[in-house]
């Protein structure tokens, strides 16, 4: 895996597949950023509040992806499901992922 797929996400066939199996979208910029454009159906949690929002995801059997701005913070989101149990995907930009969907 090359340093840019590391730091900006992946942009191939891993996030479809994941989105075929009915993935959940999550949105980790800001309020603001989530309210100015997003993907329709994914669910925003910043990243600073996101420790304290993951009780709210029930479903762990679900793939996740995780989405921002260039891929930085849903890079750390990440690492924060991953070590709460759910399989997840560092999907980076959310333009890029609603491209894939659209």
């Amino acid at each position: 895996m090359g340093v840019l797929s590391v730091l900006f996400g992946k942009k191939d066939p891993e996030i479809k597949k994941a989105l075929d199996a009915g993935a959940i979208i999550i949105d980790v910029r800001t309020a603001g950023e989530f309210a100015s454009g997003n993907i329709p159906g994914s669910i925003n949690m910043p990243l600073q509040s996101l420790p304290g929002s993951v009780k709210n995801l029930k479903d762990k059997k679900k793939p996740v992806i995780t989405v921002c701005a260039s891929g930085m913070r849903s890079g750390a989101a990440k690492k924060i499901l991953e070590s709460n149990g759910f399989m997840v995907i560092n999907g980076g930009s959310w333009l890029s992922v609603k491209s894939m969907i659209s």
